[in-house]
């Protein structure tokens, strides 16, 4: 039987909010059969009165580093307390003390460190979570952390994208060989993690403190054989064409995007990319270079926003503040935040059956105590949730 939503505020996010007042949601099998005016409803079925409140598609973060090993908030104090970066590294802190606890963790450890942040992100209307390895730079550990990300999903009833990230950070044991690093770690790493189903994207860190072009050109090569799709963290503390790079192999998203040049921004937009904006991170780390959002406008550069939760830069597990801040810092609208969150951060992960409300879709759906889209992001910690609908289904 049919399931009916009636007495809603649907904001479809089919090119914008696309708001229908009093709308109604004919729901089964999972999948969105009709979304219209309540007026023009004719279907029965089991009804549910959602009191005028908001409904929009679940939303997606669709860019995480939720899996990792222990925690850095004294690294975060000793910064605070003006220690360089240096010092945080030679006192065992910074990626390196990341990596440490993450290769110490077995799946199960890893699996259950990661469920708490995950419920957090579910507690404000997330639907699709992206997971990224890359704290483990060796074969054994990277692969273990994209089997916790699969087992996150049955864990909790939700859709999971994976990224092999591999190319994060050049590990202590290889410093200054970069190239040997890729060669012997990475490549076999991704190899395998293909040849088990763990890799939905391939992903990379294209920066000064992390890999260049030519280095992540290998990987990107490497992907393309295996017939994955790419993405990348590029011109997030300088602009080496990281993105550019990206575009020229299709790639879904670049992300951060701090110092992209308008040259950049349009090798984007030629190739479809998505622009990942990550106020987390810039948060944290008390950037002043904002991301050039008019650029991405002029060129119709799709924006997504996403939480980047990380241990180090971005230790932060609210979407809906990753929305505010958008909003806040950079200057984009609440229409594009929640765009940003739901349909393009859809099409950051490649998926075409969720992010908007609409027949055929995915039911994956967020109801709010909210009456217009904008409180989303006009509010700070206070998420009006009233709950979710994942395939179809209500939480418990």
């Amino acid at each position: 039987m049919p399931t009916i939503l009636h007495n809603a505020v649907l904001a479809t996010m089919r090119g914008g909010y696309s708001l229908i007042d009093r709308g109604a949601l004919v729901i089964e099998g999972g999948r969105i059969l009709w979304a219209g005016p309540e007026a023009e409803l004719s279907a029965t079925g089991e009804r549910h009165d959602l009191g005028g409140r908001l409904v929009t598609p679940a939303l997606i973060d669709c860019h995480t580093h939720v899996v990792f090993g222990g925690e850095r908030a004294r690294e975060f104090e000793m910064r605070l307390n003006g220690a360089s970066y240096e010092e945080v590294a030679r006192a065992g802190g910074g990626i390196v003390s990341t990596v440490a606890a993450t290769r110490a963790a077995s799946e199960d450890d890893l699996v259950a460190q990661a469920l708490p942040r995950v419920d957090r992100m579910l507690a404000e209307g997330v639907g699709t979570v992206e997971i990224k390895s890359g704290y483990g730079l060796d074969v054994e550990t990277e692969l273990r952390m994209l089997r916790a990300a699969r087992r996150i999903a049955s864990a909790r009833g939700i859709t999971v994208r994976t990224s092999f990230l591999g190319a994060h950070a050049v590990p202590p044991e290889y410093k200054g060989r970069a190239d040997d690093y890729i060669a012997e770690q990475v490549l076999p790493a991704l190899r395998a993690a293909a040849d088990e189903g763990l890799v939905d994207a391939v992903d990379g860190f294209c920066e000064g403190i992390a890999f260049s072009p030519t280095q992540i050109e290998r990987v990107f090569a490497e992907a393309k054989a295996l017939g994955l799709p790419v993405k990348l963290h590029a011109e997030q503390l300088s602009n080496l064409g990281g993105a550019a790079l990206a575009a020229r192999y299709g790639a879904l998203s670049a992300d951060h995007l701090e110092y992209l040049d308008e040259a950049g921004v349009g090798a984007m937009a030629k190739a479809g990319s998505v622009a990942v904006i990550l106020p987390g991170a810039f948060y944290t780390l008390r950037e002043t270079q904002a991301p050039p959002i008019e650029l991405f406008r002029k060129a119709r550069v799709p924006m997504a926003v996403a939480t980047d939760c990380n241990p180090g830069s971005a230790p932060m597990t609210s979407l809906t503040l990753a929305m505010n801040m958008a909003c806040t810092f950079f200057r984009m609208t609440p229409e594009e935040a929640l765009m940003g969150a739901t349909a393009h951060a859809a099409r950051a992960l490649g998926l075409t059956d969720r992010g908007a409300i609409a027949p055929g879709l995915v039911a994956d759906l967020a109801v709010w105590e909210a009456a217009h889209p904008a409180e989303l992001s006009y509010r700070i910690g206070a998420t009006p949730l009233h709950t979710r609908i994942i395939g179809g289904r209500f939480d418990a």
